[in-house]
């Protein structure tokens, strides 16, 4: 897993620059700081932007990590209970926005008008109540692996997490597809388009806000949600596996799959992949200031289960959806440089 520690001269070199926009912009998701992102990336250390273009070109691995992020648990105040206006007198803002123009090196951040309520960047915490619901913010019960936003023909090229806390060294799951032995696997069988995805639950109307107060939103919102329940009503049927045969990128989320009505050779390929996926599996503890990015094409990523405490303690992360095609999405947005997909 390819690693870029940043060395005391690159935080003293960027420190001007992060203090500046921090004066400037009131909270990450505001659109001019977000649109300046990738101009503004060009000021990272040469070494740290040379590093995540070799991992964007090159593939070397599914996962690469940025650490040595000063990070000061004293300053960040209590976890929050809940990611609603989590944005807003953000303690952490100023490693937000390295985190952003981190991600901006790689693709275009995103955001989903059915998740957190259209922000580009999520908090991922423990919520009191969804111990055990298959959501990013249970604990009692691991977040079982997945690709990011499986079921949605816009879904990131990356997943990207920055680590505030981790006091119980809550374990990430990792599985590369570089590890997966595909010869041994009928790779034939997982291209074809027969199988189920449905979308998952953190896209449900039942987490999200009533109204944002802004009546267009809502419209196009609930727009949103009614294609998610007609996925869920009548779901498409697309293939696990796409591009290279050989080294091929993948997409799946098995506790969202149904396998009703598969044919019994979709059935054999799918469980064996799985199979070996589970076999694969790896953990990543992340630390306060670590910055892991996940290629959302060659790996699917989990979560540990732990012991939740709601007493301002506990594990804290940012999350970020990078897509390296903005235009594609063209169709879900309502203007070229709106970045929230409805």
């Amino acid at each position: 897993m390819p690693e870029y520690a940043l060395s005391d001269k690159d935080v003293a070199q960027m420190a001007p620059l992060l203090a500046e926009l921090a004066k400037t912009h009131d909270t990450i998701e505001d659109d001019t700081l977000i649109r300046r992102a990738r101009v503004l990336a060009r000021s990272l250390p040469v070494g740290l932007v040379e590093f995540l273009e070799e991992y964007r070109l090159s593939e070397p691995s599914a996962v690469c990590v940025v650490s040595g992020l000063p990070m000061e648990e004293e300053l960040l105040g209590p976890t929050p209970e809940h990611w609603r206006d989590s944005q807003y007198g953000s303690p952490a803002f100023t490693q937000e926005i390295f985190f952003l123009l981190c991600a901006s090196v790689l693709g275009d951040v995103f955001g989903w008008a059915t998740q957190q309520d259209g922000r580009i960047m999520h908090d991922v915490l423990p919520i009191k109540g969804h111990e055990n619901y298959e959501i990013g913010s249970n604990s009692l019960q691991h977040l079982s692996w997945h690709t990011e936003d499986a079921f949605h023909p816009c879904r990131g090229d990356y997943v990207a997490l920055m680590c505030l806390k981790n006091p119980d060294a809550v374990a990430t799951m990792i599985c590369d597809a570089a590890d997966l032995d595909w010869s041994s696997l009928d790779v034939a069988a997982l291209f074809e388009p027969e199988f189920t995805q449905m979308p998952d639950n953190s896209h449900q109307p039942q987490n999200a806000r009533q109204s944002t107060g802004d009546p267009v939103v809502d419209r196009l919102r609930i727009r949103s949600f009614e294609l998610i329940q007609s996925w869920n009503d009548d779901p498409v049927k697309r293939p696990i596996l796409f591009g290279d045969n050989v080294d091929p990128y993948m997409a799946l989320d098995p506790y969202h799959m149904k396998t009703e009505g598969w044919s019994e050779r979709s059935l054999r390929a799918f469980e064996a992949l799985c199979a070996q996926i589970e076999a694969k599996m790896r953990d990543v503890r992340l630390r306060p200031g670590d910055l892991v990015f996940v290629d959302n094409f060659r790996a699917v990523h989990g979560r540990r289960s732990f012991q939740a405490r709601y007493d301002g303690s506990d594990r804290w992360l940012k999350r970020l959806n990078i897509t390296r095609n903005l235009r594609g999405s063209r169709g879900w947005r309502p203007a070229a440089d709106n970045r929230v997909i409805y």
